[in-house]
């Protein structure tokens, strides 16, 4: 079998050491004729840098690399050798403006050395300049500009506090004037290709606020499968490890590239209605022939669930929200957009479009179950540290119908967590602690689902069953059931074959707790 490239994202290894290449290179030969400034922006581990890799070896006339390949076969392409100048902002530092300009300085004259350039200005703004134009003026052939991960230097710093949002500000500015050096009258004759990539893009950098030729593929509809795989590529290029996976499991195929679309499928980037899997995730899932969080193990999203509690938002709605068109564009360092971010980074993905309106939620098993927990562990560290076991249990509880055992491990997380942070809470901290647990559990729970006579508090869905639950704050349980029987919450389930189970909750503000619960099987 060809091998999997999990810890790294160079083409020409990837193509010279015969690991899996699912090839984008139809792609990648529309942007390269079509146009030549362009941005996109896709969630971290989402095949970027293997693409910046890819147009690299392209734009360096490595025909041998492609043999086999889409652009090989139909693209017609001169495979004539430009000069590349490849900046990865993973490998700069950017920890202050100042040695941010000294890591630009620095990889600039490292490839101006390796081209026999001596480069004699000051600034990193003019050596990316005259790097430029010299090596224009070498080949006689314009130049390819491939920059990945360019908000880095920002993105780093964010929801750390004032002194490193002044950084990220500070750097901003000083990625302003470098950036601003593309749109030059004296450099743009010497640029054949230009692409940035990132996670967000944010306004005040100069080529987004005033190179108006710049393209932005990210939500482009011709675009949307350009990263991340597609059903059809992911059962066609990974056949026989998905034949070995299941053989494991003692699946069948099918049954695995379900599990496989449960966890890891669901991004979905453009009006159109196609959807990818995260290439990462796949790649391990398939490797270590486990299903885990790969890609949200990669990196812990501290800052946007410190941005969610600052913004005090209702986590259950994370579910399912609502977002106009001019969320997705520019926005700025110092007043965040918490829809954009949850999309931009990969924690939202667009679920629906309708009459100019967005419905965001969360793609899959994957993210939502980590996710919630993150959300889970900041309301109180006392959870992560003494109940974070338990909370596991409560998916296999309801799996198994043990409600007694599901209700009383409920009740001990609750005791975590100490009365000083209870104490502030209302009813609504308690619903959305609720959907906390049971998300973070690896339930499949949906929060106030919308029926035509009302609004479900939560359903818990497994293969064999369907719970669904009804809240209530210093009352009793069996008004929280009668609800459910009253609304007719369950008629929508009618026709479904699994056992339906009604729930009715009641929780004491002075308790701090659990306290009663009914069950209708």
């Amino acid at each position: 079998m060809k091998k999997l490239s999990v810890d790294f994202s160079n083409f020409e290894r990837i193509r010279r050491e015969d690991y899996i290449y699912v090839d984008k290179t139809r792609f990648i030969h529309q942007i390269a004729t079509r146009g030549t400034y362009y941005f996109l922006s896709r969630p971290r581990r989402f095949g970027k840098s293997l693409l910046i890799s890819t147009l690299k070896a392209l734009f360096e006339g490595k025909r041998e690399l492609f043999e086999g390949l889409w652009i090989a076969e139909h693209g017609n392409w001169e495979w004539q050798k430009h000069a590349v100048i490849a900046l990865d902002f993973n490998e700069i530092a950017h920890d202050t403006p100042e040695n941010l300009e000294i890591g630009l300085k620095i990889a600039l004259s490292q490839m101006a050395k390796a081209a026999g350039i001596v480069l004699e200005t000051p600034l990193a703004s003019s050596k990316f300049q005259e790097l430029i134009l010299a090596l224009y003026q070498q080949s006689g052939l314009p130049v390819a500009v491939l920059i990945d991960e360019y908000d880095k230097p920002m993105i780093d710093h964010l929801g750390q506090g004032e002194e490193r949002l002044k950084i990220a500000k500070a750097n901003r500015d000083m990625l302003k004037s470098f950036f601003g050096v593309l749109k030059g009258i004296t450099v743009s004759p010497a640029l054949c290709f230009v692409l940035l990539t990132g996670v967000s893009k944010f306004s005040k950098v100069s080529i987004f606020s005033e190179l108006n030729n710049l393209q932005d593929l990210t939500m482009d509809e011709e675009y949307a499968d350009f990263l991340g795989y597609t059903q059809e590529e992911l059962e066609n290029c990974f056949e026989e490890h998905l034949a070995q996976f299941a053989q494991k499991l003692n699946w069948t195929v099918a049954e695995l590239i379900q599990e496989l679309a449960y966890h890891y499928n669901g991004y979905r980037f453009s009006r159109r209605e196609v959807k990818v899997y995260n290439p990462f995730s796949v790649m391990n899932a398939l490797k270590r022939q486990n299903f885990d969080n790969y890609w949200f193990e990669s990196g812990t999203p501290t800052f946007l669930v410190n941005l969610l509690k600052q913004e005090q938002y209702n986590f259950p709605s994370l579910e399912n929200f609502e977002a106009a068109p001019s969320v997705f564009t520019t926005y700025e360092i110092d007043n965040l957009n918490v829809e954009a971010i949850l999309f931009q980074t990969g924690y939202a993905t667009i679920k629906e479009f309708d009459e100019n309106i967005y419905l965001l939620g969360y793609p899959n098993r994957e993210v939502k179950s980590s996710f919630t927990e993150s959300l889970l562990f900041s309301v109180s560290e006392s959870i992560k540290r003494h109940a974070s076991s338990q909370v596991l249990r409560l998916a296999h509880y309801l799996r198994d119908g043990k409600l007694e055992l599901f209700f009383e491990t409920v009740q001990a997380i609750f005791a975590t967590i100490p009365y000083d942070i209870q104490a502030k809470r209302d009813e609504a901290y308690y619903h959305a602690l609720f959907y906390l647990m049971i998300s973070a559990s690896g339930s499949h729970a949906q929060s106030s689902l919308l029926t035509c006579r009302g609004r479900i508090d939560m359903v818990v869905e497994f293969r064999d069953r369907v719970y669904i639950l009804e809240f209530k704050c210093n009352q009793n349980a069996a008004m929280a059931l009668q609800q459910i029987e009253t609304k007719g919450y369950a008629d929508r389930y009618k026709q479904d074959r699994r056992k339906l189970i009604l729930l009715g909750l009641n929780f004491s503000t002075a308790e701090r707790n659990l306290v009663e619960w009914q069950v209708k099987p």
